[in-house]
């Protein structure tokens, strides 16, 4: 469990990314800032006026020397930067004067902006924001990745079962973001996770299964349908990873199971990555995964996007924060 994490910020450590954390009166933000820099996982950026930044990181005992610091108050670019937000919105009807006040007082847009205009590499967020506004951010400013329409969500999942997945390590997709999945929908969130489970949790070959409550025509229902579409739209594209579906969870991962339920499948009974029929089996997936069999969930990480933006629950820890930085910038170098 402690490996994955501890890989993933050795990688980060080599590359030197810049990540922006813009919800800077989050006290936890400014305390991961202060890991971050003294560990040398990232560079890190911060959004906010600097002189008040440095008096509050000195009320809580840390320091963020080293930050780089953006101030949409004072920034010599904002212009260039509303001129740019308007021309992305413009067929939704958005004026230069709502790009620039959206970009002063909502620090996700600076730090999505920035991203776009090459400035940083990546921006983790939502410590301080609900998921939706991440995500309003990241796909009206950045968008999603070239051959793709959907952008979804995903979780690494470590668990301490070595003799499923890979070494006993999963990506559960999508837990997060998108309600009832179309077809479409489904084959993109699959080949974004095959991608994660790659870049991400080190899983060289991704073998993705598509679950149901059928396996292989056992049972029926619109569900089972999409499915079924899902894996046909999937064999169109060429993909470089073994998929196979529709699966129910045992046939997916348990070899015995798969023998029986689905001879002569490359992935039943070793499939590493999981893409849910919706996101209540999704979400109630990985929480059952966390909860019962103690594993560690990261995530839900955005994926799909042209570049790396990630959201953290506002439950969440200083460590989290540090964990999904490293991630972040590991992502940020697979562009």
């Amino acid at each position: 469990m402690a490996d994955l994490v501890a890989s993933l910020k050795e990688k980060a450590k080599k590359l030197g990314k810049t990540v922006i954390l813009p919800e800077t009166e989050d006290e936890r933000v400014l305390r991961a800032a202060e890991k971050i820099i003294a560990e040398g996982i990232a560079k890190v950026a911060l959004v906010g006026n600097e002189q008040k930044l440095k008096e509050e990181a000195a009320k809580l005992g840390v320091s963020i020397e080293g930050a780089i610091i953006y101030d949409p108050q004072n920034c010599a670019t904002i212009d260039d930067m509303a001129e740019l937000l308007r021309k992305r919105r413009e067929k939704k009807g958005m004026t230069f004067e709502t790009a620039k006040a959206t970009l002063l007082s909502d620090p996700r847009f600076f730090g999505a902006m920035l991203i776009s205009q090459g400035r940083v590499d990546g921006m983790v967020a939502g410590s301080n924001s609900p998921t939706a506004h991440v995500l309003r951010a990241a796909i009206l400013v950045i968008g999603p990745k070239a051959g793709l329409k959907t952008v979804s969500s995903s979780f690494v999942m470590i668990t301490k079962t070595p003799e499923y997945g890979d070494n006993g390590v999963f990506i559960y997709a999508d837990g997060g973001v998108i309600p009832n999945p179309t077809a479409l929908q489904l084959a993109d969130i699959a080949v974004s996770s095959a991608e994660k489970a790659r870049f991400t949790a080190g899983i060289k070959e991704p073998k993705v299964a598509f679950l149901s409550f059928s396996t292989k025509g056992s049972a029926d229902g619109e569900s089972v349908t999409k499915v079924r579409e899902a894996i046909e739209i999937l064999k169109e594209r060429n993909v470089d990873f073994e998929f196979d579906g529709e699966l129910q969870l045992d046939a997916a991962i348990v070899p015995e199971v798969a023998k029986s339920k689905a001879p002569g499948s490359k992935v039943a009974g070793h499939a590493n990555v999981l893409i849910f029929p919706d996101l209540n089996s999704g979400n109630i997936g990985y929480k059952l995964t966390q909860r019962l069999a103690g594993a560690k969930a990261l995530g839900p990480l955005i994926q799909g996007l042209a570049s790396p933006v990630h959201d953290l629950s506002r439950g969440c820890s200083v460590d989290d924060i540090v964990e999904v930085v490293a991630i972040t910038a590991v992502e940020s170098d697979q562009k």
